[in-house]
């Protein structure tokens, strides 16, 4: 009986840990709330790697906007220059994250590809996610079969949208040290 006595504290000790290890959050959950932290905020960026077609890239000004964040979706337009076409948005899965690309055009209709994009199949982590090609992305852009998109979030530093693909890279870099002034509603949403 005395050794039940003793093993007691430990059991109940050990039981109590149980919580706090379940209530641990998943990498994902990490990521994503950190991108909410953002939300209201525009952060201007610059073209970090690229290839001579990313030219519109280099020489417009490039602005992030975390426009839109309920619990399950973060829509973040992407501003080049005067061109509002681009939003990322970011979602919850049961599995983990999914990354699209919303594309618009000036009069707010979808563009002819759009909704292109995939989901996490790794844990990632609470500052790196990685977003493979999904069957829609390889069926409406087939050279994008394989493409891989990245999005980095360093919390006081970067955010950081990159795609990989064989030999191609494309990497933006936003600086999160300096919000700067909110750009226009981005084409097809509501000002």
């Amino acid at each position: 009986m005395t050794h039940s006595l003793h093993l007691f504290p430990l059991l109940l000790a050990g039981a109590l840990a149980l919580p706090a290890q379940a209530a641990e959050e998943k990498p994902a959950d990490a990521f994503f709330r950190q991108l909410a932290s953002l939300c209201g905020k525009a952060f201007e960026g610059r073209l970090v790697e690229g290839n001579p077609s990313d030219t519109r890239f280099r020489e417009q000004k490039l602005t992030m906007h975390v426009r839109e964040c309920s619990p399950d979706v973060i829509r973040v337009p992407f501003h080049v220059g005067d061109d509002h076409s681009r939003t990322w948005v970011i979602s919850r899965t049961a599995q983990g994250l999914r990354l699209k690309h919303d594309h618009r055009h000036a009069d707010g209709s979808e563009d002819s590809i759009t909704q292109y994009g995939g989901d996490t199949i790794e844990a990632g982590t609470a500052s790196l996610q990685s977003f493979p090609a999904d069957a829609h992305t390889a069926k409406l852009i087939p050279a994008a079969a394989e493409n891989t998109w990245r999005v980095e979030i360093l919390p006081g530093q970067h955010y950081s949208y990159q795609l990989q693909r064989g030999e191609r890279r494309f990497r933006v870099d936003f600086d999160l040290t300096k919000p700067v002034a909110l750009p226009p509603a981005p084409w097809g949403a509501k000002p």
